[in-house]
């Protein structure tokens, strides 16, 4: 419990340094488009309201304050929002497991994330991949262990969300250490981004592993303590490919493809990516499950 109060202090400065950030960026304002709030599923038409879940602060994508929503992906929702002629409420869970059973059990419509596409998460449910991402590490300033790779990754202590792709490819790393006769690593698995940061800044974790666009975030946050490492690397994944989740085979996921789409055409998107520093992230064309394998 107190490190949760910590990381929900850090998360509070975080939060009122990107706000000066962001809010010097307008977002255009959407009409609605018959077309596509025809396609909704008659239930969404009928409440005029469909719910996003998030499974807490994803900086600079979701940053939740209390029950406020806030980050690009916050942006793009409300957008999409608009544009659809209903409105998005936003529920937040805990962990990304919750996250996938809630949107499966048909209690949230989708998950906007972005989350990591992979052909095993496929097999459940469909991805709308709107951002293309890399997984780096976050260290301590100077680099004092020298991780910049999964193989320097051996005897240090790595810090990942739990129930996410970066803690599988860890987790996978663990027996490469030992198979070459070296200390394995030791995974620690957190719930949310600033608990995890917040092991690094502390020096419980040597190292924090994970998507490259909220770690840059964090370490310019970080008053000069952390940097990363490991950038430019496959770092046991190929092309990473993130977005927004339904379930498999929803009417949902063509009518946010297109709406996504719609956004790009517009100028909305580049705009809102821009305004949140997430310009190497773009990409030309959202895509229904783009996403690669996990490394074997």
């Amino acid at each position: 419990m107190h490190s949760k109060l910590i990381a929900s202090a850090a998360l509070l400065g975080l939060m009122m340094t990107t706000s000066v950030f962001a809010e010097e960026a307008a977002v255009p304002k959407q009409t609605v488009n018959d077309a596509l709030h025809a396609r909704l599923p008659e239930k969404i038409r009928t409440d005029g309201k469909m719910i996003s879940v998030n499974n807490g602060s994803f900086p600079p994508y979701e940053i939740v304050t209390g029950t406020k929503l806030t980050g690009a992906s916050a942006d793009l929702t409300d957008a999409i929002g608009q544009m659809l002629g209903v409105t998005i409420e936003h529920e937040t869970v805990s962990g990304l497991t919750a996250l996938l059973a809630g949107i499966n059990s048909g209690r949230y419509q989708f998950a906007f994330g972005p989350i990591g596409d992979f052909k095993t998460r496929e097999e459940a449910n469909d991805f709308i991949d709107w951002v293309q991402e890399y997984v780096v590490f976050s260290v301590q300033k100077g680099n004092p262990k020298a991780i910049d790779s999964l193989d320097s990754a051996c005897g240090n202590r790595i810090a990942v969300m739990a129930g996410g792709s970066a803690e599988k490819v860890i987790q996978a790393q663990v027996e490469k250490c030992k198979a070459g006769g070296k200390p394995a690593p030791e995974v620690q698995s957190y719930t949310d981004q600033p608990s995890s940061i917040l092991a690094v800044r502390s020096k419980r974790a040597d190292a924090f592993f994970s998507s490259q666009a909220p770690l840059t975030y964090f370490v310019s946050q970080a008053n000069g303590q952390l940097e990363l490492s490991g950038v430019g690397q496959k770092n046991g994944f190929d092309d990473l490919y993130q977005g927004a989740v339904v379930p498999k085979g929803s009417p949902l996921g063509p009518v946010l493809l297109d709406s996504i789409k719609a956004l790009m055409d517009n100028g909305t998107y580049a705009a809102i990516m821009k305004k949140w520093g997430l310009e190497n992230n773009m990409i030309k064309q959202p895509g229904l499950n783009l996403g690669g394998n996990l490394p074997k």
